[in-house]
């Protein structure tokens, strides 16, 4: 009889034990749970969002590290993740052909709708061919408008508005963060606005141009084999035309994205014997950068160093 009754005193502990630890892992979970969730479609945002947040809302990237943003389609995982969402954050400007005919449950911001845009030219030098295609072919604008510092502030006081009416109590620390993040742009700004007021040259060529923000704002002139569409695969006619141009403006190095082949750029370079190089339109980055913990300012600031010695700036 004893030794029934240990046992079952032994069982007791257990179970109490276990119902202890039980409580604490579903405490845990409550935690975690107990955070908004903020989903963010593209690399730029979510930058702003991790700096303003802090660890105070669970953000969640729509596009995974090393995917590019013109031609992703979230699994149906990732949409049911979407659609229980607190707020959906998306960039607009035809991005995201996705979002066509996607009904969101709760509050969602088209971040384009907060920023200046840049209209596609149908004439000039830096976009004279296919124009207008890109993402869902349907949009008249440049979608790359992160890539314009002036843009990037704009986002940020938008997020803070955003987070501080999903959580009141955080404004102040939004704030504080924001302005943080205020002040790295403005340095930022002012290291372009310098390393790029005197250069030599006036023409990069790239395979995908995602740069005409920064081209219109700082002078100078972006030549692409495949315009807007980062997969679209360029005539002969378009080669002929880029080494054209390589030949008129001394050019010594061309650029690629690290989401597309790079086949056709360097398949020019060695045309011309001349140099590649990977500049990074910030829509996502890649595994290896996210692991090196990079950020927007360290991304923009490798661009700006690579702008500069291919424009021989001063």
């Amino acid at each position: 009889m004893k030794d029934f009754r240990n046992i079952i005193f032994v069982l007791v502990v257990v179970l109490f034990l276990l119902q202890m630890f039980v409580s604490k892992s579903d405490s845990k979970k409550q935690e975690v749970q107990g955070k908004p969730t903020v989903v963010l479609s593209t690399f730029a945002l979510y930058d702003v969002a991790s700096n303003i947040s802090g660890d105070t809302l669970e953000l969640v990237k729509i596009l995974p590290f090393g995917v590019d943003a013109h031609s992703f389609e979230p699994t149906p995982k990732l949409m049911a993740k979407i659609d229980s969402s607190k707020l959906v954050v998306y960039s607009g400007a035809g991005l995201e052909a996705w979002i066509d005919g996607f009904n969101f449950k709760n509050k969602t911001v088209d971040m384009s709708k907060f920023v200046t845009l840049r209209q596609l030219e149908t004439k000039g030098h830096t976009e004279h061919h296919h124009h207008g295609e890109h993402c869902n072919h349907k949009s008249s604008v440049d979608p790359h408008y992160w890539l314009d510092i002036e843009n990037m502030k704009r986002i940020t006081y938008k997020m803070s508005e955003e987070f501080s009416m999903i959580l009141p109590k955080n404004k102040n620390l939004y704030e504080k963060n924001r302005d943080s993040y205020i002040r790295m742009l403005d340095k930022l700004e002012n290291d372009y606005k310098s390393k790029l007021s005197s250069c030599n040259r006036d023409t990069i060529v790239v395979n995908h141009n995602a740069f005409s923000y920064i081209a219109d704002k700082y002078k100078f002139h972006v030549e692409s084999l495949s315009g807007f569409i980062p997969e679209a695969q360029p005539s002969p006619k378009d080669m002929i035309r880029v080494i054209t141009s390589i030949k008129d403006n001394n050019i010594s190095t061309i650029f690629f994205e690290s989401f597309v082949s790079d086949k056709p750029i360097v398949s020019v370079a060695k045309e011309m014997d001349i140099k590649v190089d990977v500049l990074q339109p910030l829509g996502n980055i890649t595994a290896d950068e996210a692991k090196k913990g990079l950020g927007y300012e360290e991304i923009m600031r490798d661009n700006l160093d690579k702008f500069s010695k291919a424009l021989k700036c001063q």
